[in-house]
């Protein structure tokens, strides 16, 4: 059996939007010649939908401390954190020992940047270490900015003055329960200049600027963007979909038929993530919007009680479809798909980006925000939907005007050349030779065992 160039344990952040890419990444380093290990906490790993025998990762259980309920059963966002560090530290550090006496002992941590104590559990095994900050350049600058200002930002921001207020991360003005998520996003750079190597979520081509800000506060490798590789540079023929999902649906291998009886780039594909909650009202306004167009719209079983009542039984199921779930590479790939109304979640965003699809951007909260002023401004491959001041909802005139803009306006051809700008971008960075590829090797080069 060929020797392994080392053991990588990957440690996630416990959401979808953080175990993916992580996972991703994962695979290609298993193309590079590593064994790799990716930690689930004992809640997730027993309601993932996963099938071991089809991947090359290896999974390991940990736990939260919320081993039957999850972060759902914790009492407040700072309970679960508090003791996610507590029993991560203790049951990570197991999965360490196990494998101590193995034929492939762990030699590197790569861990979710929003857990710094998994640094120090790295140092007391005497392995490599690595943060993973799962979104772009651009947020994770801003964010630095914010921990060496302790917690305040003036703007104009220099070198990124085009940010104004509502383009800024949502806990740049913490209130409640956001405070303890801006904690947390603070404490990404507590230790982060201590690691090995430090990894973000995106490609050099897309965030360039920000690349090279980012980079003169600490040298940083990026290593996106982690799409599966049979939908981009083609290197990993087993990497075929995200493998890994927190959410079953049966309905799902409903789409691919549904879309491929409509008309190329007539769907409006609309889909919020696995976190974000829209109001009872903006759901009303958003169902009245797409109301005139064809549509895919992924309704978590969440959210289903705030849809209008008799809205389900109205849908037109010939030109509309409503789902809980979506394999939603499959759907962006789709030639039906003519625009993605999304939430601008760093993970959905990059999907559109390097499936070359144009977007409607409804930011929610987080990172969204910022997300959506490069969607319509920097990287010019969509609109963002103005919101009323007062409520922040979003009204179904604007939001169907946003839809059209992108669809059918004046510039929806450049958009949708844009799109395919980008999409050709991150093919060639991760082909052989290419930045991310190249970041990859250098990172492997780093970490692997003499």
């Amino acid at each position: 059996m060929e020797k392994k160039r080392g053991h990588v344990l990957a440690v996630p952040f416990p959401s979808q939007g953080h175990i993916t890419p992580m996972r991703q990444f994962c695979k290609r380093l298993h193309s590079k010649g590593f064994k790799t290990t990716h930690t689930l906490t004992a809640f997730i790993f027993n309601t993932v939908h996963l099938d071991p025998s089809t991947s090359p990762i290896s999974v390991a259980k940990i736990s939260d401390g919320y081993d039957q309920g999850g972060f759902s059963s914790a009492g407040s966002v700072p309970e679960y954190l508090q003791n996610f560090k507590t029993f991560g530290y203790k049951t990570v550090a197991d999965v360490i020992r196990k494998y101590q006496t193995s034929d492939d002992p762990i030699t590197c941590i790569v861990y979710d940047s929003f857990m710094p104590w998994a640094l120090d559990l790295a140092r007391e095994f005497g392995l490599h270490a690595a943060p993973f900050f799962t979104q772009s350049c651009g947020v994770n600058y801003v964010n630095y900015l914010l921990y060496v200002n302790r917690g305040s930002l003036n703007l104009p921001i220099q070198d990124l003055a085009f940010l104004e207020r509502q383009d800024l991360p949502t806990f740049i003005t913490p209130t409640g329960s956001h405070l303890a998520y801006f904690e947390m996003v603070l404490q990404q750079f507590t230790n982060f200049k201590e690691a090995d190597c430090i990894l973000v979520n995106s490609y050099k081509e897309l965030d360039l600027h920000e690349e090279e800000l980012l980079s003169k506060v600490c040298p940083i490798l990026t290593i996106g963007p982690t799409v599966p590789s049979m939908y981009l540079d083609q290197q990993i023929k087993s990497d075929t979909d995200n493998d890994l999902n927190l959410f079953d649906s049966k309905e799902a291998a409903l789409c691919t038929a549904w879309l491929n009886t409509r008309p190329q780039g007539s769907v409006v594909y609309i889909a919020f993530g696995s976190m974000a909650q829209l109001s009872s009202v903006q759901m009303e306004e958003l169902a009245s919007a797409v109301s005139s167009f064809s549509y895919l719209w992924v309704v978590r079983a969440s959210e289903e009680s705030k849809l209008p009542s008799g809205f389900l039984e109205s849908v037109d199921r010939e030109k509309c479809l409503v789902l809980r779930w979506s394999p939603q590479l499959e759907v962006l790939s789709n030639k039906a798909v003519g625009c993605f109304m999304t939430h601008c979640g760093w993970n959905s965003t990059m999907e559109g980006l390097t499936l070359g699809v144009p977007m409607v951007a409804m930011p929610q909260w987080t990172d969204q925000p910022m997300n959506a002023k490069y969607i319509q401004d920097v990287w010019k491959v969509g609109v963002r939907v103005k919101a009323e001041k007062e409520t922040g909802i979003a009204m179904r005139e604007e939001i169907e005007f946003s839809i059209k803009e992108v669809m059918e306006g004046e510039k929806s051809k450049e958009m949708k050349k844009n799109a395919m700008k980008w999409r050709d971008l991150a093919v060639k960075s991760l082909s052989e030779g290419g930045s991310t590829d190249s970041n990859i090797n250098l990172f492997a080069s780093k970490i692997q065992t003499n």
